[in-house]
């Protein structure tokens, strides 16, 4: 939904001349950025900003940078960011504080996660409380720094730089801008092989391409505190893995270069582990009456179970994980933990040699089990395996030394109950019952109706299937009082990346009757595109099918072709042989497709396009006008509908033109009556307009989508969100047939209209002046 900058009038009127052109040279983008919520916090800083005196610098680059780094990790960060810079102003020059701020994105680009862009902040204040003399450089040199470094490598880098050079302020000047070979020493030793943000892209198409399926990663800073890191670990159907990885070498350092594991391989190794775990364990283990000992065998050999079922559909998996685990020690074992290690590689590897009776018991109950689908086997063997190894003389388990040591695997937590979050209990919550509609009488609706004046989000709605006219007015309740009648809600469904689930019934669409229009605005359009309507002319009778078309040649046919039948005749005297295709055929030339075009209709498309007087409601009508003249005199059948919405429970519908019904006035006054208003939740008006769409019998169905923004409502923060729903909703619509094409006027879509809907079925508009020549024309391009 675009707000619109004069509802802060009295916001703006606080900040400098300067900062008040670029707020507004760059409010659009902002809007398109930051919810409600969002753009308010937006104004604020910048005023408190502003209040601080540092100049007008500072101001203009938090009002450019912030909605870049909104784009790439959320909105939610933008508090902490000002925050932070409002804490440090006493600490520092308003050059370094616009320096924090310039650099701000390129830190939430790298970290690729809100919590690590608020531990970096922590990292800036320990510079500046230890060695102030150093922030700037560092600032200066933050691209080559994160490029190479995790956040955890960082933070020591900084640490032992501000503690070398404590009282040496030549000495931090040279370390921070990278210019002492202690400064490019520690650098190589803090260095990490494989970096999570350079792999992440390549990760999620390779686990979409492995599992079919999507699977959401966020970095942890997993050496923050120690070289060690954290393990992977999967939250709420998110998978945490660590923001780096160094290469593994098994063994020791002197290891041959062909068993060296790639960093890359350890977290696609580590990915597919987690994946294994989501895609075959549908319900938790309860650790009630449970000691460590029973719950750490029981982990190792649920782990062991969801990699057998991953190796039987992907065999090669085996390999790479048996690669990341350590070589076992086959002697006699000291602690549970080398043990319970053993038994960790022996069930992976189908040839192994372990000879401990133990290990030995494990295998063989494991593999008895032919069915693995459930996880109560890991809970059967895990308690029989534990009874047998109380009886062996080693030390008590200890769950900081004794756990499992394989690189890649989680830590297990998603494999037990927890008491603390319950996702039925969650989703019940948030998962709203539906609106009941009902059809009543008139002694009901007036004896018993309890509100009067609710409104359209009531729990329960009532419907006299009749008009209640008033006698004293002489007229019905609807016409003094009433609103334009809507039609029954349709519920959706959602889908959720986060959950990796489809939320029922999330969205609500409820269709209205379009607003009538004056017909000279459509009379204007068409005398001002005169002639471009000229130009398309004769490619439009092209395209018209010309009923029966004669095919000659043909070997089989409806009759005889005479000019072939004397050419033949005239072979055979010449002792030639003769050509056999003297047959003519018939054929009905005949577009068997279906087309809708669905309008976005958000409060954007009141914006003027930039440089010109119009908005992009005016040129998105004017396109929708000479696409809709052409369709008509080619003869194809398509509709014409619009969407906003305003909210999860209010999505507005509207059908300017269906199926079946004519391109006539009536139709060209809707046209004319469009506004817009409200956002854009765009994955539920398409699963509307694909049920719409699904019920013509053709065999080409395509749904054109003409936007100016990205998917955006006004009840979600999460700027992901409803761009994942909007790409699961074309994946729907094309698995029935249909295939959706769009048409963007936003100039940045690239970064994620591709990723919406398939990297050949869009086409963005840097122009949008040009919408209205383009536009018929891409659709005659794309259906000749």
């Amino acid at each position: 939904m675009a707000i619109h900058l004069e509802e802060y009038q009295e916001l703006l009127g606080d900040l400098p001349s300067g900062a008040q052109e670029v707020l507004r040279a760059s409010w659009q983008e902002a809007a398109r950025v930051f919810s409600a919520r969002g753009l308010d916090n937006f104004l604020k800083g910048a005023l408190a900003l502003h209040a601080l005196g540092r100049g007008e610098e500072l101001v203009v680059t938090f009002i450019q940078e912030m909605p870049e780094l909104s784009r790439a990790i959320g909105e939610d960060a933008l508090p902490d960011v000002v925050n932070f810079v409002l804490g440090m102003a006493s600490k520092t020059s308003g050059q370094v504080l616009t320096l924090i701020l310039a650099t701000a994105p390129l830190a939430a680009r790298r970290l690729g996660d809100d919590e690590l862009l608020r531990a970096y902040l922590n990292v800036l204040q320990i510079m500046l409380v230890q060695a102030p003399r150093g922030l700037r450089p560092l600032l200066e040199n933050l691209d080559q720094l994160l490029t190479q470094l995790t956040l955890g490598g960082l933070r020591r880098w900084v640490m032992w730089g501000a503690q070398a050079y404590k009282t040496d302020f030549e000495g931090q000047a040279r370390y921070f801008s990278l210019q002492s070979p202690d400064a490019l020493s520690m650098l190589q030793k803090e260095r990490k092989g494989t970096l999570f943000v350079d792999v992440q892209r390549r990760l999620n198409i390779y686990l979409r391409a492995m599992w079919g399926r999507n699977f959401f990663l966020r970095p942890t800073a997993g050496d923050y505190e120690s070289r060690d890191g954290l393990r992977p670990y999967i939250a709420r159907h998110v998978i945490h893995i660590a923001d780096a990885f160094d290469d593994y070498r098994p063994g020791t350092e002197a290891a041959p270069a062909e068993g060296v594991v790639s960093g890359l391989e350890i977290y696609r190794a580590a990915t597919n582990h987690c994946a294994a775990h989501l895609a075959y364990s549908s319900a938790p283990l309860s650790m009630q009456t449970l000691n460590l000992t029973q719950m750490a065998i029981m982990e190792a050999l649920e782990d062991a179970r969801v990699e057998e079922l991953a190796c039987r559909a992907f065999p090669g998996m085996r390999d790479a994980w048996l690669a990341l685990h350590p070589l076992a020690d086959l002697g006699e074992p000291s602690t549970v933990g080398g043990l319970l290690n053993r038994l960790a590689r022996a069930l992976l590897d189908t040839e192994s040699a372990d000879a401990h009776p133990w290990v030995q018991e494990g295998v063989a109950l494991f593999r008895q089990q032919h069915d693995l689908s459930s996880n109560q086997m890991s809970w059967n063997i895990g308690v029989a395996l534990a009874h047998s190894l109380a009886a062996l003389p080693l030390p008590e388990f200890n769950a900081r030394t004794d756990g499992l040591r394989a690189l890649y695997r989680d830590d297990n937590r998603t494999v037990w109950e927890s008491e603390l979050y319950d996702t039925d209990a969650a989703l019940d919550a948030t998962w709203d019952p539906k609106q009941v509609r009902k059809k009543v009488s008139l002694m009901e609706m007036v004896n018993t109706l309890d509100n009067e004046f609710a409104g359209d989000d009531a729990q329960e709605v009532w419907v006299l299937p009749t008009e209640f006219y008033l006698d004293q007015e002489g007229k019905t309740i609807n016409e003094l009082e009433g609103k334009r009648p809507v039609s029954d809600p349709c519920h959706y469904h959602e889908w959720d990346y986060q959950l990796q689930l489809e939320r029922p019934s999330w969205a609500t669409v409820i269709e209205r009757h379009p607003v009538l229009g004056d017909l000279e605005v459509i009379r204007k359009i068409i005398s001002d595109n005169k002639p471009v309507i000229s130009r398309l002319k004769f490619l439009i009778e092209s395209m018209i099918p010309q009923g029966l078309q004669r095919l000659r040649n043909q070997e089989d046919g409806d009759e005889l072709d005479i000019n072939a039948v004397v050419r033949a005749m005239v072979d055979i005297r010449s002792g030639q042989q003769p050509d056999p295709r003297f047959m003519m055929r018939y054929k009905r030339n005949k577009r068997d497709l279906a087309v809708m075009v669905l309008l976005d209709m958000s409060e954007s498309s009141n914006d003027k396009v930039r440089g010109h007087d119009y908005t992009v409601m005016d040129l998105t009508r004017a396109a929708t006008v000479m696409l809709s003249d052409a369709l008509d005199r080619i003869g194809d059948p398509f509709a014409l509908h619009g969407f906003c919405s305003d909210g999860r429970h209010d999505v507005h519908y509207q059908r300017f033109k269906d199926f079946g019904k004519p391109y006539d006035d009536l139709v060209k006054a809707r046209l004319a009556g469009m506004k817009g208003a409200y956002s854009t939740r765009m994955g539920a008006a398409l699963r509307h307009a694909g049920a719409q769409l699904r019920q013509q019998a053709k065999s080409k169905k395509i749904l054109f989508v003409i936007t100016d923004g990205e998917p955006a409502d006004n009840d979600v923060r999460d700027p992901q969100y409803l761009r994942l729903d909007t790409k699961r909703a074309v994946e729907e619509l094309a698995r029935e047939g249909i295939t959706v094409y769009a048409l963007s006027l936003d100039p940045h879509a690239d970064q994620y209209v591709a990723k919406i809907f398939g990297p050949k079925n869009f086409t963005v508009i840097d122009r949008a002046e040009r919408l209205p020549e383009k536009l018929p024309l891409l659709y005659m391009g794309l259906t000749r």
